[in-house]
């Protein structure tokens, strides 16, 4: 019946052929790749396994995505690959596929307003999105950009021009540009044009449908933690891909009820015959969408407004949330892993806020079917995890994988909810499970890196300790595994 309730079309269960062009699995964001004949254990240090691997910066929080050669992540400066380029910043590196080496890179300035805007040293944070020759962005400034994914060594290619004074900043002589440069197409300032007030870091993977990008904002509270600087700023956005325009932005009036951030990335499927886009709120709720069609006229900006909605948290506090800001018993939820779709259910994983709020989390399965306010008729299971939550749970062959901040990582059958067994894992999972070639693979904040046999039994093939902490989400493309440390991109590949 469940079934019936959602037509997934082919590129919800299909990932982008043998590249890895976005986080996550095509529209569906599941955590799942195609890929085969990857290494079930490595060794940086004896170099087992290892293709190649590329020095990053000291923080680097973002996912590796690999398109049409290129291998791109975001890190920070703590390890400049240009000297003219000294200090705190956010760097875009864009890697050779075969031999690993830097094509070109993106260093952006410090937002200099609040250092709550752009927390220092943490560099970009958010994973790329490619199309054709073109990536999209969010910055850490909070900024989208849509870049030609060959850099400068094929010249300006406009319409932006201004890359020089871009990387200088603000009241500094412009820098020459160089073929180790990215090339910048245009810059939409969420800051200033969409009137946001982001907290921490920017992350958000952006979601191409058609001509249009849809991406979360980051609007958040301010330095208090207890005060929303922007009550009327939007949560989800809308753009048109070729320009940058600003089409569209939800009208659900989210930002007084965020508890930390909104920093969620949505999904996309179809159900019941219809389109619908999921977005998980910095409120604690999933919010149903349908996708943008048309064009505003020039100059307006339109309002959208859900049609379904699932609160993971029924009882949890929706008015004046902040009074309950470093309280651990109890309070509102938040949803840092994105909503995911899957065998006609939707997967989403949240609860308390991992630095400010309290230890209680869920995984929740819901039927992404009907209309209006859905939470009291539509979950399907909940199943309690052990402390904190910020993964996007991975869904294969019947079986749904998520780690938790309690040190766990859990197999829990899909269509009943209850547990098929738990590794005990050592650290914080800020990462997502990625399942690939009959394999889970997850890193941890301690430096741990674990492979273990997806499905039913449990089996441990691989606990390693690398050579720094682990935030990033594994990747597969092209039989070429890749794991990033804090400091180090790893590409990995089965040898004889």
């Amino acid at each position: 019946m469940l079934r019936a309730l959602l037509s997934l079309p082919l590129f919800s269960v299909l990932s982008f052929a043998a590249d890895s062009p976005q986080w996550g699995q095509a529209w569906s964001r599941n955590q799942v790749s195609g890929e085969t004949h990857l290494p079930e254990s490595f060794d940086p240090a004896a170099g087992t396994n290892v293709k190649w691997q590329a020095a990053l910066g000291t923080v680097t929080n973002s996912t590796p995505v690999v398109a049409h050669g290129h291998v791109l992540i975001g890190t920070n400066n703590g390890q400049p690959r240009d000297p003219r380029h000294q200090g705190d910043r956010g760097v875009l590196m864009c890697f050779d596929e075969k031999d690993g080496h830097l094509q070109w890179q993106l260093v952006t300035q410090k937002r200099a307003e609040d250092k709550y805007f752009d927390w220092p040293n943490q560099g970009c944070a958010s994973p790329v999105t490619v199309e054709g020759d073109r990536v999209y962005f969010v910055t850490n400034r909070h900024e989208v950009v849509c870049l030609d994914l060959n850099g400068m060594a094929n010249g300006n290619d406009g319409p932006f021009k201004d890359e020089g004074q871009y990387m200088a900043g603000e009241g500094q002589p412009a820098m020459e540009t160089g073929p180790l440069d990215a090339d910048i197409i245009w810059v939409f300032d969420m800051v200033k044009e969409a009137g946001i007030w982001p907290h921490d870091s920017a992350h958000s993977s952006i979601l191409i449908d058609g001509p249009r990008l849809y991406l979360n904002t980051g609007n958040g509270v301010d330095n208090t933690h207890r005060v929303i600087r922007k009550p009327d700023a939007p949560s989800l956005i809308v753009m048109d891909k070729a320009s940058g325009r600003w089409l569209a932005r939800d009208d659900e009036h989210i930002a007084p009820r965020i508890f930390h951030a909104s920093w969620s990335a949505p999904s996309l499927a179809e159900v019941e015959g219809r389109r619908r886009l999921f977005f998980c709120g910095g409120d604690g709720v999933v919010y149903g969408f349908d996708p943008l069609t048309g064009n505003p006229p020039e100059g307006k900006v339109l309002k959208l407004n859900a049609d379904w909605k699932f609160d993971i948290d029924p009882a949890g506090p929706k008015e004046k949330v902040h009074q309950f800001t470093t309280n651990r018993m109890e309070g509102p939820s938040s949803i840092f892993g994105m909503p995911v779709v899957a065998d006609g259910r939707l997967f989403v994983a949240g609860g308390g806020d991992t630095w400010w709020g309290k230890t209680h989390c869920w995984l929740k399965c819901i039927n992404p079917g009907g209309q209006s306010d859905v939470t009291g008729t539509h979950q399907i299971w909940s199943f309690d995890l052990s402390k904190h939550v910020m993964s996007t749970p991975a869904i294969a062959n019947g079986l749904v994988y998520i780690a938790d901040h309690g040190g766990n990582l859990h197999c829990i059958d899909e269509a009943t909810g209850k547990v098929v067994w738990t590794q005990e894992i050592e650290g914080e999972s800020w990462a997502s499970p990625y399942v690939a070639d009959g394999k889970v693979y997850l890193g941890t904040r301690k430096g741990r890196f674990y492979v273990l046999a997806a499905g039913r039994e449990k089996k441990l093939l691989m606990n390693r300790r690398l050579n720094a902490p682990v935030t990033s989400t594994t990747v597969a493309a092209n039989g070429v595994l890749y794991v990033a440390t804090m400091k180090t991109l790893y590409a990995l590949e089965s040898k004889p």
